[in-house]
């Protein structure tokens, strides 16, 4: 038993997958003797040498293309972006090529490919946020949610973090593997030194609760457990329910935990219009609508660039924004 950053799991993952398998590979910017910008490739160029941990040039589109063949002729790349954000300028490779292949081939060809992709704002112990700015602070995981043929992971805690991009790497589909930079010094977590598996498509409850479901990822996970926490001072009972994955998505977990609370909150750091929280609602309505005692809330983002620094929390949502959302559906 350890205690184990956020960072330092994805960092383990790496090692042991790369250990266990000689086809899994890493390529990017700076990951190899830098260790990457934030420090979760660190070691693995000395372990694994130039031939499986390749940095490139700055060139999103071009090293991603250059996985995706990999992929396709058997080998296990996982691509870093250095921030979510750059992510388009490598978007037809992964919406066009990547996504479509299994299908185009009628089988005969599969991308198991993972792109890794530090996402969102900064996050302190103490539940602040601060953004690097528009072209380094957003959430784009519904972008991907859109394409069929990419499976979408967003794990909230380190153990998570281990276990799913195990699982991500172990796939054989292409997964986009969001990362919320935040946390990567903020989280905690003792972990096992044995291995550590978690499957994609299961959602998590991370705590029991009977009045009111909040469905909540990366980042709004830890937030909305700090909220959880201080309501049940008041007798105020809040299950927080974290999806894990987004594509495949556990319909069945959120369905159950609906209908079991009759009132659900959906938050997550991306704008509300048009984030992955609609789908989440829709699968509520469809799913538990008859239990539903008010409509469902959404905490989200504001529908604008992320400003840098403190003022981030203007656009963002907090513990505070999440708690009036609780206390509205409560009202119901």
């Amino acid at each position: 038993m350890s205690e184990t950053l956020y960072v330092q799991a994805i960092n383990r993952a790496l090692h042991e997958e790369m250990e266990r398998d000689e086809s899994v590979l890493a390529i990017g910017l700076d990951i190899g003797r830098q260790g990457g910008l934030f420090g979760a490739t660190r070691g693995l160029y000395e372990q694994f040498g130039p031939n499986r941990v390749i940095d490139t040039p700055i060139s999103e589109a071009g090293y991603t293309g250059a996985a995706i063949g990999m992929a396709m002729e058997g080998m296990r790349p996982v691509v870093e972006m250095q921030f979510a954000d750059f992510v388009t300028v490598a978007f037809d490779q992964i919406t066009t090529v990547a996504s479509k292949m299994h299908f185009m081939t009628r089988g005969a060809k599969q991308v198991p490919l993972v792109v890794r992709m530090p996402y969102g704002v900064n996050v302190s112990g103490e539940g602040y946020m601060t953004g690097a700015g528009p072209h380094h602070s957003q959430s784009p995981e519904a972008w991907f949610c859109h394409c069929a043929g990419l499976k979408v992971v967003m794990p909230s805690t380190p153990g998570d973090a281990l276990g799913l991009l195990k699982s991500a790497i172990r796939d054989n589909n292409p997964v986009m593997f969001f990362e919320q930079k935040g946390l990567y010094f903020t989280q905690r977590e003792d972990l096992q030194e044995s291995e550590h598996i978690v499957p994609l498509g299961k959602a998590d409850v991370k705590r029991p609760g009977d009045d009111v479901t909040v469905i909540a990822t990366g980042a709004m996970v830890g937030l909305t457990l700090s909220v959880a926490g201080r309501l049940a001072s008041e007798g105020i009972s809040v299950e927080v329910l974290d999806p894990r994955t987004l594509v495949p998505l556990d319909r069945e977990a959120i369905v159950a935990s609906a209908a079991k609370t009759g009132r659900v909150v959906v938050t997550h750091e991306a704008p509300e219009t048009g984030g992955f929280g609609a789908e989440i609602a829709a699968v509520v309505a469809d799913g538990a609508f008859s239990s539903l005692k008010a409509p469902v809330k959404r905490a989200c983002a504001r529908d604008m660039p992320v400003p840098a620094g403190l003022t981030a929390r203007a656009a963002l949502p907090g513990e505070a924004t999440i708690e009036a959302a609780i206390r509205e559906v409560l009202k119901a």
